[in-house]
Order: structure tokens, then C-alpha cells, then sequence
């Protein structure tokens, strides 16, 4: 008789550890989400000065993500062209911008060139601004 008390107490704990878990992948996921959602806004902030349209709408952004294990939100973002006057313009206009987003203690920004870059990753709404559709 004894024996049977133990095994639904086992068996609450293992449902309340399970339940702590969930709540915990939760919270990360939230706060992953809102990051995301932050840097997206701030990057929308962000313009070639050649052009009238900002660089996430551009299709400049590659990869937004942020890592909650070292607070680190990693960033990977192309140019128009790889010679673009405005290159360090650009970058550290980005680079001032994420590090303003809450959260992240840390940015990792990278600029790579593979895939390049090509219209097709434009917007709808930069398509439209720039005559394109």
C-alpha cells in the first residue's frame, strides 16, 4: 500500500519538474521573440544613404539570432555590392543600433557576400519605394 503513495508522488514531481521546464523553454522563447522583434525595428532604422529604403526591407539581413545562453545577438547582413561606398557607414550605423536593443550584452555582427545579394530579396514594400513592381 505503501508502495502505491510513492509512485503518484514520483509521478507529481516528475509533472511539476516537466511543468517548470515548459514555463522555462517558454520565457526563453519569448524573450528570443522579442529580441528578434527589436533588432527588426532598429534595422528598420537603418538606410543606404543611396537609397531610399532601409536595409532589413532591402533584404541586406541574412540571419538575426539571439543566443540566451551568452546574452550574444548574432547578426549576418550583405551589402548591395561588395565595393559599396558606404560600407562602414552603413556597419557601424547597424552595429550602434543593435547594441541599443535590450537584452543582448553582446553583438556579433558579420558581413558576408554568400548568397549574394540580388533584387529578388527585396521587400514587396522596397519592390514598390524603389519602382520595381
Amino acid at each position: 500500500m505503501e508502495e502505491d503513495n510513492i509512485k503518484p508522488a514520483a509521478a507529481e514531481q516528475v509533472e511539476e519538474r516537466d511543468s517548470v521546464e515548459v514555463e522555462k523553454v517558454e520565457a526563453s522563447a519569448e524573450e528570443e521573440l522579442k529580441v528578434t522583434e527589436k533588432t527588426i525595428e532598429m534595422l528598420r532604422t537603418v538606410f543606404d544613404p543611396e537609397i531610399p529604403v532601409n536595409v532589413y526591407d532591402l533584404g541586406l539581413i541574412y540571419k538575426i539570432d539571439y543566443d540566451l545562453s551568452d546574452k550574444t545577438l548574432h547578426v549576418d547582413m550583405t551589402l548591395t555590392a561588395p565595393g559599396c561606398p558606404a560600407a562602414d557607414f552603413i556597419m557601424e550605423d547597424v552595429r550602434q543600433k543593435l547594441l541599443s536593443v535590450e537584452g543582448p550584452e553582446k553583438v556579433d555582427l558579420r558581413l558576408v557576400f554568400e548568397p549574394v545579394w540580388t533584387q529578388d530579396m527585396m521587400s514587396e514594400e522596397a519592390k514598390l519605394e524603389l519602382g520595381f513592381l
